[in-house]
């Protein structure tokens, strides 16, 4: 599937600098937003009430996960909440949470600009559910034209259904599109959807080394290791001119280039 997805959006056969991106699509968690921490207070919160442990490890081991697995984990480690509100407790932390801070990751509202401005849709495919997804989305309105959450699929990443779901509310096919993921399981989602796939390790400790899906740790990978992925050191560096760039094919395939070398940071947006 992955040599499929990225020999059907690399778009070689296209002039340096042209590209066929129509929408880009953004993961919520760890991407849009700095809500991992959120997420990883919230679960202690609910095993701690019960009367048991949680771990940095134990979150870092859900990162990316729909939250019927990780209210499963949960359960296990002792919340005696049946799933459903289980999902609707931890939602609420950690909505409440996020709402109130609003930690976004740094250049992100600026490229959501960028692209509006230009006429490219963005759709936000999370596996938070409605109540938290829709709560973001609401505050940049008009940024997001597709939302797709959690309780929107049945089968969550690392299945494509999620990010299939979200071309289509674009009115797009999958090759058309960017994702902009900061996990390997939705990296894995994206890519088997056939999407051409950017990835920024989230800023926890456990978002810089996710080794889960079988091609290494985001933040060693460095961009054209893996067809169809390029691996930036931040956020900040997303511009609608390296969307288009990646999406064709046609960026420079260098760790100088996206700042992923320890000798430099690139990251031309990190001041906004």
């Amino acid at each position: 599937m992955s040599g499929q997805a990225a020999s059907g959006n690399t778009g070689r056969d296209l002039p340096m600098g042209a590209s066929r991106l129509k929408g880009v699509l953004w993961d919520l968690d760890g991407t849009v937003m700095d809500s991992e921490p959120a997420w990883y207070e919230a679960e202690s919160t609910l095993v701690e009430r019960f009367g048991g442990d949680w771990s940095q490890e134990q979150a870092a081991g859900l990162l990316g996960s729909d939250l019927q697995r990780t209210a499963a984990v949960l359960q296990g480690a002792g919340v005696s909440l049946e799933t459903r509100p289980l999902i609707e407790a931890l939602t609420e932390i950690v909505a409440r949470r996020v709402l109130a801070s609003q930690p976004w990751r740094p250049g992100v509202r600026e490229a959501l600009v960028e692209c509006r401005t230009a006429g490219v849709p963005c759709g936000l495919v999370s596996m938070s559910w409605r109540r938290f997804t829709w709560a973001v989305a609401g505050l940049v309105p008009g940024m997001f034209a597709a939302v797709v959450s959690g309780d929107d699929v049945t089968r969550g990443k690392p299945d494509p259904e999620a990010y299939l779901m979200g071309a289509a509310k674009l009115g797009l096919e999958p090759a058309d599109c960017v994702a902009v993921e900061d996990s390997p399981t939705g990296v894995a989602a994206a890519r088997a959807a056939g999407i051409t796939v950017i990835a920024v390790p989230g800023t926890t400790d456990a978002g810089k080394d996710l080794l889960s899906t079988g091609f290494g740790s985001l933040a060693e990978l460095g961009p054209g290791c893996e067809p169809g992925l390029t691996v930036l050191r931040s956020t900040a560096e997303i511009s609608l001119e390296l969307l288009r760039q990646i999406h064709s094919g046609s960026s420079a395939l260098d760790r100088q280039t996206t700042g992923i070398g320890p000798e430099k940071n690139t990251s031309r947006r990190a001041g906004l």
